[in-house]
């Protein structure tokens, strides 16, 4: 194989519009024989000077195979830097004469190295070795074979191709660029390849200053807007903490903030502290909208700790657990950074840009840090700027609420709960109103953004949760604020049974009590049709009775008294759980019902039912081993394993609705008022 063309070389070749031949041809060609005279010398002498000019200039554009001084190469190569060189259709011009020599070798090597098939690949290498195909672009974009294969994420060989190609090439064969300016290692970092990416990287390590995207953006921030967390550490550690060529200050911001915006907390942690005079308020304003990047403390409680982790198994999906980001050390560089500003800077930080606004129309600010955190139900970040600045419980937005106004309107009871940690202070910020003389209670009297709906199961625990927010804001604030009205002429209470009418009207007859009964009816129709067999099963007993005296004939077996008891409880269980789902259907189904009684018996209809069920089934299980003696236990114990997929089952759809109202009735008393506080105490724990 010929030594391999640099994509200078390259450029430089297909600039001269594949003309080298007929220059060359011309070269060749020898001038006509004349007997020389005086005159004709010096005619032939312009001419020869000419002649000599010319050929220097042809000689500039020779083919990249031509030997050049040193110098002149390096002149060529400086000159052509500059300018923008079309590499496709260099390629296509030599495949369009004729055009079935691309369909016979650029085809096959698109598609060997789309599929990352090394062995066709190298098949058609080998075939065409004169052509050196590993430095040719196959598609109309430009891109080379290396461009194809590192671009693909499907194949299992990427990493088996992508390593066999580059024994093939030469270090500035990897800064080979398509139509778009993106070199093979730009396109690695897009998929995500790491290990294409690290493979070029170790053979030239100026890849990671070469910009892609029209020259608009480096692989570094390009592999970090798609979210390839391995691939930007990766390069990050190998950037000479990005003040190398091409990063400016504008380009670094842009970094910075992608990899916040995708969890790369660490990375954007090691940025800022290399890079402190960075613009850290729109990060701010990323991590406000980020409340999952801010996980709770472990608790320090083993039980409830054991209790969480029980159902955190029993009702999470199997798979990989994700990995857990904590962003808590980021926000506090960079907050600790910001606090020291003044208080105008800090403003103008937290106030974030304002909308536009015609005229002389006032300013408004829809990103506020504060508001939108809050809004988020981002407690922990709250929690972390009020630490370092208290008077920001006392900043309003453009309607003139506060943090805690906002926290009551999105039914946010984390945010909300700081209330009672900065002391007499809030009976002055509860009587805020808005421009429309709304306050807080009224604010709660309005429904729950659907979302926070969706947390919890069937509109009879929404309307309890809806009910628990309202009786707690009425005890917070003063009580001549209990009755007033608004503007539209609406306490608290009435704006409370207008805006939930609709929520109302789904749990009232109009609509045959369309939750709560449906899931009465179907629960009720379950526990009859068991109830049926568990009674007759229990004068069927296993094995029958003597004829003689009426006496079971397996009465001595302990296995026969298990079976007894086991089905006398399902039976009492589903008599129970019945009487609870025909009592939630003759409910009147106000709206104080919601908050504890209707809650109270569908937790316990389902709590019998799921103890009758499971009875049954050990009824039914231990029923065989009273029958099969020795040599035969395989067969209940087989039969008992069976046995267990209807509780199971049953856990498995009914456990999280369960849970539910268990949470809503009982775990709804701790929702307010917390034992611990977290303000100005250490190791915060929310």
């Amino acid at each position: 194989m010929n030594n391999p063309r640099s994509v200078v070389e390259i450029r430089f070749f297909y600039n001269t519009g594949g003309k080298e031949a007929k220059s060359r041809r011309n070269k060749l060609t020898p001038p006509e024989k004349e007997e020389p005279t005086s005159e004709r010398k010096r005619e032939k002498g312009k001419e020869m000077r000419k002649k000599k000019k010319k050929c220097q200039q042809k000689k500039n554009h020779e083919p990249p195979e031509a030997t050049l001084p040193r110098e002149r190469r390096a002149q060529t190569i400086q000159s052509i830097n500059s300018v923008k060189y079309d590499t496709n259709k260099f390629l296509l011009n030599y495949f369009e004469e004729p055009r079935e020599d691309y369909l016979a070798i650029g085809v096959p090597l698109y598609e060997a190295s789309i599929k990352c098939d090394w062995k066709a690949a190298k098949f058609i290498f080998d075939k065409n070795q004169k052509l050196e195909l590993v430095r040719y672009c196959i598609t109309e974009n430009g891109e080379t074979t290396l461009h194809v294969a590192s671009s693909a994420k499907g194949p299992k060989h990427v990493d088996e191709f992508v390593k066999s190609l580059l024994e093939l090439m030469t270090k500035d064969d990897l800064a080979l660029e398509n139509e778009n300016y993106n070199t093979a290692f730009y396109l690695a970092g897009v998929a995500g390849n790491i290990n294409a990416v690290k493979m070029m990287l170790e053979k030239n390590m100026a890849l990671l200053i070469i910009p892609g995207s029209n020259k608009s953006m480096m692989s570094l921030y390009v592999a970090a807007l798609f979210g390839h967390h391995e691939v930007v550490k990766y390069m990050y550690e190998n950037s000479n903490e990005l003040m190398d060529d091409g990063w400016t200050f504008q380009n670094r911001g842009w970094l910075l903030e992608k990899c916040v915006e995708n969890d790369m907390f660490d990375i954007a942690l090691k940025i800022v502290e290399k890079h402190q005079k960075l613009g850290t308020g729109g990060v701010l304003g990323i991590l406000a909208r980020k409340p999952e990047a801010f996980p709770e403390a472990k608790s320090d409680n083993k039980f409830r700790s054991t209790i969480n982790l029980v159902f955190a198994y029993i009702g999470s999906k199997f798979g990989a657990p994700k990995k857990e980001k904590n962003a808590l050390p980021l926000l506090t560089f960079i907050w600790n950074d910001i606090a020291k500003k003044t208080k105008k800077s800090i403003d103008d930080i937290l106030r974030g840009l304002h909308a536009p606004s015609p005229g002389n129309a006032i300013r408004t600010y829809s990103n506020r840090v504060l508001f939108v955190a809050t809004e988020m139900g981002n407690t922990k970040l709250l929690i972390e700027l009020i630490r370092h600045y208290p008077d920001l419980i006392w900043k309003v937005n453009d309607e003139g609420l506060s943090i805690f106004h906002i926290a009551v309107k999105h039914c946010h009871e984390g945010i909300y709960n700081l209330l009672y940690e900065i002391g007499s202070m809030k009976y002055l910020i509860t009587p805020l109103k808005d421009p429309k003389e709304n306050n807080m209670l009224h604010l709660v009297g309005k429904i729950a953004k659907q979302k926070r709906l969706q947390d919890v199961s069937g509109v009879a625990s929404q309307m309890q949760r809806e009910l628990l927010w309202f009786k707690e804001v009425e005890a917070m604030i003063p009580p001549s604020h209990r009755e007033r009205k608004n503007k539209d002429g609406l306490t608290p209470y009435e704006l409370f049974t207008v805006e939930h009418k609709d929520l109302v009207t789904e749990m009232s007859l109009t609509q045959g009590e369309q939750w709560m009964k449906d899931t009465t009816n179907q629960c009720m129709v379950v526990a009859a049709l068991i109830a049926t067999m568990v009674f007759a099963a229990a004068f069927t007993i296993p094995g029958g009775y003597d004829q003689n005296t009426g006496i079971p004939m397996f009465r001595s077996k302990a296995t026969l008294a298990v079976f007894v008891v086991a089905d006398a409880i399902s039976l009492f269980s589903f008599s129970a759980s019945i009487l609870m789902f025909l009592s939630i259907i003759r409910s009147r189904y106000a709206e104080r019902d919601f908050l504890e009684s209707l809650p109270n018996k569908l937790m316990l209809g389902l709590a019998t039912l799921f103890l009758s069920i499971t009875t049954m089934t050990l009824a039914f299980g231990v029923s065989f081993f009273v029958l099969y003696n020795k040599g035969f236990l395989w067969i209940p114990i087989l039969i008992c394993v069976f046995a267990v997929m209807p509780v199971l089952l049953y856990l498995k759809l009914q456990f999280s609705l369960f849970v539910d109202v268990i949470r809503s009735t009982y775990g709804s008393r701790y929702l307010f008022k917390p034992a611990k506080h977290v303000l100005y105490y250490e190791n915060l724990k929310v």
